[in-house]
């Protein structure tokens, strides 16, 4: 039977097709791919700091290492890795339409993000660079490493950010299946909805800032260089005016994913779909609002802390009517424990902890005494990876039977879960008691009373490793050896369930006509 994946052949129909379906797998080849360079600049950052002294690299080596794990991840991974993978592939099809709105765009926006990444990673082989992830000027402009390319990388990329989320916005409002209305979306639609408003209002501000960070290099035109009367601290406003919404960019696709899960292996329909609804673009609206949590020890005020401190808890409300509404899906369930709902789980309850944390962390003087701790980075991942990656594993089992038409071995990906929720845990719940006792992050080297949490941290991080192989080796196997689908193998609900396992070039052989809601 015709499908998108055998409907044209060879190379260049690949590269220069327009079907999102092809153009979601291009992602992701290419997040996943990142993911592995990513992963592994973070295993050799555990085994230098395996034992106390010099292990594997020096100090100059280890803080590169530490930049381009945080820019890997950070702007190739995680930001493209739901909207840009997952959310290309399925929104259409949620919604009942043949593609998204503008198709060339969309295969515009991937050659952004490879063309921003190979300029990115071309800096390895000037030098490299230091600075860490943020770009934190004075010394991002005094530095003698490869900024300008790193920058620039980045720059291009955030175009595959802002281009991805014009083309969802533009899609949802004008190629909804007839009698779509909005409040009959499906909920992971309504995160990509939320999720596109803050890519296409943030990024262009991340975008200027980089533009006036190479300006300073090249031109010394002095706005943020002290030296001149520029103000460093203006960099911060700007970069975190765009990184706080930022992280909703990576955490709400995963929520909308997770609202999919839950009600599918719930055997439910959604309990509040309204109330997660104006949770989702809540959360939207308050993102841009809560920056200035990242700069309570810069010299702002105290009544801007104090007010930054507010509006960051302000974000638990909408959080905790996501999280409260999932619960009560789940209550008197028919729940079943496949591989999606396990990352679904385990999302709960990572994300839970980063999100306890992150209200410490909005606490004025608890924040200043873990402020640049590993505190803050086990907080970090718990939220991002913990949350991100759990999504995009989740979704990843759950629609993979559509994208592919086969099914995986279910004992494997069990397995697989397994293995990463261990090592996440083992990985980073130590790093919590090792910010609260005071160890700085980005360090290449530290005392020997944290030493053993260090040890345990560095094993977690190989379990976690041995987890992601596990899952990847048998999902590629799936891919060609597996059992085929059926068009409906969970008994979903949602519209693109009614298409084969894998849709053909058009998705739908008649356009459907939606008469009820996303879950009855």
């Amino acid at each position: 039977m015709s499908n998108y994946l055998n409907c044209k052949k060879g190379l260049f129909s690949w590269l220069f097709t327009r079907d999102h379906k092809r153009i979601a797998l291009l992602y992701m080849i290419t997040v996943f791919s990142f993911f592995i360079v990513g992963g592994f600049f973070a295993l050799l950052i555990r085994l230098e700091l395996f034992k106390v002294g010099e292990t594997i690299v020096n100090s100059a080596f280890y803080n590169q290492l530490m930049t381009y794990h945080g820019a890997v991840m950070i702007f190739m991974v995680i930001i493209p890795g739901i909207p840009a993978f997952l959310g290309n592939f399925v929104l259409p099809l949620q919604i009942g339409a043949k593609d998204v709105a503008f198709p060339t765009v969309n295969l515009l926006s991937w050659y952004c993000l490879v063309i921003g990444a190979f300029v990115t990673l071309t800096s390895l082989f000037l030098g490299g660079v230091d600075t860490g992830w943020t770009f934190y000027t004075p010394y991002s402009i005094e530095t003698g490493t490869a900024v300008i390319p790193v920058v620039l990388g980045a720059f291009i990329m955030g175009f595959s950010s802002i281009l991805t989320g014009l083309n969802f916005i533009v899609t949802i409002h004008q190629l909804r299946a007839p009698g779509m209305s909005f409040f009959k979306m499906p909920l992971f639609v309504w995160s990509l909805y939320s999720t596109a408003i803050i890519q296409v209002l943030a990024t262009p501000v991340l975008a200027i800032t980089l533009l006036l960070l190479v300006a300073e290099r090249v031109l010394k035109v002095g706005v943020f260089d002290p030296a001149m009367g520029g103000d460093p601290i203006l960099f911060q406003h700007f970069f975190w005016f765009y990184s706080h919404p930022a992280v909703y960019i990576m955490i709400l696709p995963a929520m909308g994913v997770i609202s999919e899960l839950i009600c599918a292996f719930s055997r439910k329909r959604i309990f509040g779909y309204k109330a997660l609804v104006f949770a989702s673009l809540g959360i939207a609206v308050v993102s841009f609002f809560v920056w200035g949590h990242h700069m309570y020890v810069s010299g702002q005020s105290e009544w801007a802390g104090i007010v930054f401190s507010v509006l960051t808890m302000l974000v638990g409300v909408p959080t905790a009517v996501k999280i409260f509404n999932w619960i009560a899906t789940m209550f008197r369930g028919s729940l079943k424990f496949d591989t999606p709902f396990l990352y679904a789980l385990g999302f709960l309850f990572l994300f839970l902890i980063g999100g306890v944390t992150g209200y410490m962390l909005a606490v004025l003087p608890f924040d200043v005494h873990v402020h640049d701790t590993y505190f803050v980075v086990a907080h970090f991942h718990y939220v991002m990876v913990g949350g991100s990656i759990m999504g995009i594993m989740g979704g990843f089992y759950y629609w993979f039977p559509k994208m592919f038409g086969r099914l995986y071995n279910e004992g494997m990906g069990q397995l697989g879960f397994a293995l990463i929720f261990i090592g996440f845990n083992v990985t980073f719940f130590p790093q919590f008691i090792l910010g609260i006792n005071g160890m700085p992050r980005r360090y290449a080297d530290y005392k020997a009373p944290y030493e053993a949490l260090n040890q345990i941290s560095t094993v977690g991080s190989w379990l976690i490793a041995l987890g992601f192989i596990v899952a990847f080796t048998f999902l590629l196997w799936a891919m060609f050896k597996g059992r085929k689908a059926s068009a409906n193998p969970w008994g979903a609900k949602t519209l693109e369930w009614q298409s084969s396992s894998p849709p053909p070039h058009e998705n739908f052989l008649e356009t459907p006509v939606v008469t009820k809601e996303a879950y009855e």
